[in-house]
């Protein structure tokens, strides 16, 4: 018997998720965040990862890092292996204080963190990454202005999503497709970057 095409925890994660990102735009943008989220979904549905706890925990992948969500109220709404995915991608964007922590700090503590993460949360990491390098490719070439957007310089962008791809893979040969594919997005943005001058 296959699996039903249904999925109460997919639809769960996407009204969750659709609340607690309400009002929330892409960078520079009027889409709403969401679709972002269902993009990541879309890009791991098509690599072969449909596992209904990993489309749920792409769903929600920002909403601890993101929202006021906190563990806590993620982990009395869904089971714990989507609560694990999702707390080993989310970035800790501020100190014990609640001051903002530097971008460089944050970052490397990420891919420390994603680099250690199941390979679950990491197909994860690498849909997320394929589709904001696809999006920027996209913007790029509808002549949008792109680098204004990031709280980093052009340099640091590109070699964070690098190294967040290298993580992401980790050798895992399952994951390997995806990595490829983020490689070849991060090529294309460097190169309408040279053609940019």
């Amino acid at each position: 018997m296959s699996r039903p095409l249904f999925s109460p925890l997919v639809e769960r994660a996407v009204r969750f998720a659709a609340f607690k990102h309400d009002g929330h735009r892409r960078k520079a943008s009027e889409l709403p965040y969401v679709s972002h989220l269902a993009a990541v979904a879309l890009v791991l549905a098509k690599a072969g990862l449909d596992d209904d706890a990993i489309l749920a925990a792409a769903l929600l992948h920002d909403v601890v890092e993101d929202t006021p969500c906190t563990p806590e109220e993620l982990a009395a709404e869904f089971p714990a292996n989507v609560v694990a995915w999702v707390l080993a991608l989310t970035e800790r964007k501020r100190d014990a204080a609640g001051e903002p922590r530097p971008w460089r700090d944050r970052k490397d503590e990420h891919l420390a963190h994603v680099a250690e993460a199941p390979w679950q949360a990491r197909a994860i990491v690498l849909a997320d990454k394929l589709h904001n390098l696809g999006s920027m490719v996209y913007d790029l070439d509808a002549g949008e202005e792109l680098w204004g957007r990031f709280n980093a310089v052009r340099e640091d962008i590109l070699w964070y999503n690098r190294a967040m791809i290298a993580a992401g893979a980790g050798g895992d040969a399952r994951l390997e497709p995806l990595a490829d594919a983020c490689r070849e997005m991060l090529e294309r943005v460097e190169g309408r970057l040279k053609v940019e001058g």
